[in-house]
Order: C-alpha cells, then structure tokens, then sequence
C-alpha cells in the first residue's frame, strides 16, 4: 500500500484523464451518431449506403489501428492535434459508428404509426422527430448509452501505447518505476470498476426517472 499512498495523485490524475476523454467522445459522437443513424434509415441509397459503409468499416477493424492512423497519419499530411484531441478524435470516430446503431435502433423500435400521427397533425418530418420521435427513442436507448460510455472508460486505456497519460499510463508508469507489477494494475481494475460502475448506477437512476415522469 505504500506505492499506492506515494504515487495515489498521479493515479487520480490519470483517472481525470481517462473520464475527460471518455465524456467529451460521447459527448461528440452522441449528435454525430444521430446524423449518422438518420442517413442509414433514409430513403437516399447514397446517404444511406455512406452510413453503412462507415459503420461496417469502423466496426470491422481495431481500434489500435484507427487511433494509429489518426496520431501518425494526420501529421504526414500536414495536421498536427495535441495528445488529447487526437485522442478524442480517434475514439469519436470509432464511438460514431456504435452509437449511430444505437440510436437506429432506437428510432426503429418506434412504432411506425408515431410518425404517421405526427405527419397527419401537419408537422414537418424535422419537427416530427424532434418532438414524437427522439424523445421516446432517447428513453429506449438510454441504457445502451450508458453502456458505451462504460465501455469508452475501459477502451480508452489503449490509448497508453502512445504515452498519453491515461489511468493505464500511470499504471505503466509505476510499475516501471516500482519494478512491482500486481499492486499498480490491481489498484488500476479497482479505479476502472469504481468509474464504471457509478455510471451504471446514474444511468439505471436516471432510467428510473424518466419511467417514472412518463
């Protein structure tokens, strides 16, 4: 416990840093997703076949490989991000792709008859969205939400291969600097399972919530 006691605020500190990255990248890709998840449902073959080819092509390759592209691509072609947004970035654009099918699911289980509804009373399809369509999906989804950002949380500790000083960063870097490998990375799973854990339960309340004032 000593090693936890002398380097407990570069823990915390990598901490802070693994939930900014994770709230700002859902934060990012929750209306992306939404535009993203309106162009695989429309009607348009072109928007529609662009939604489903980012989603297949960014679900089917690692997230390692799409974070390497944007911090060692971008600066070959002349675009240089401090660590932190090329960090956002890389896991926005992998982030887009699973909550573009959240949402679409979504706004799919929906029943059909809500739009329908919403289009005889002389709203525009935009309104009818906004108003019948997003809020009920947003009560459905909410869950699978939440579950993301959980999951951001644990993801974005393989941003610590490129020295960005995540919670796993400050693991690594008191193992290397104790040559003690259980007690770092078992404190580590503790602060993850603490961080994800409470968002489980704030969004199980705020489900609750909502159920209870619908």
């Amino acid at each position: 416990m000593a090693i936890i006691s002398e380097y407990f605020s570069l823990f915390m500190s990598g901490a802070w840093y693994t939930i900014q990255l994770a709230f700002v990248s859902v934060l990012i890709s929750l209306p992306i997703g939404g535009l993203m998840a309106l162009m695989r449902i429309s009607d348009n073959k072109i928007l529609s076949g662009i939604a489903r080819t980012y989603v297949e092509v960014i679900r089917g390759t690692p997230l390692l490989v799409q974070i390497y592209i944007v911090y060692f691509g971008l600066p070959m072609l002349g675009i240089y991000l401090d660590d932190f947004v090329s960090a956002v970035l890389a896991i926005t654009i992998n982030s887009v792709a699973y909550m573009s099918e959240i949402i679409r699911s979504g706004i799919q289980s929906i029943d059909k008859g809500q739009m329908e509804a919403g289009r005889a009373l002389g709203l525009p399809r935009r309104t009818a969205y906004q108003k019948i369509i997003f809020p009920q999906a947003f009560k459905h989804i909410l869950p699978t939400i939440g579950n993301e950002f959980a999951v951001l949380i644990k993801e974005t500790s393989i941003v610590s291969v490129l020295g960005i000083k995540d919670l796993m960063f400050a693991s690594d870097t008191v193992r290397g600097a104790t040559y003690t490998t259980f007690t770092p990375l078992l404190f580590t799973a503790l602060i993850y399972f603490i961080l994800t854990f409470t968002i489980s339960q704030v969004m199980t309340r705020l489900e609750d919530r909502l159920t209870r004032y619908n």
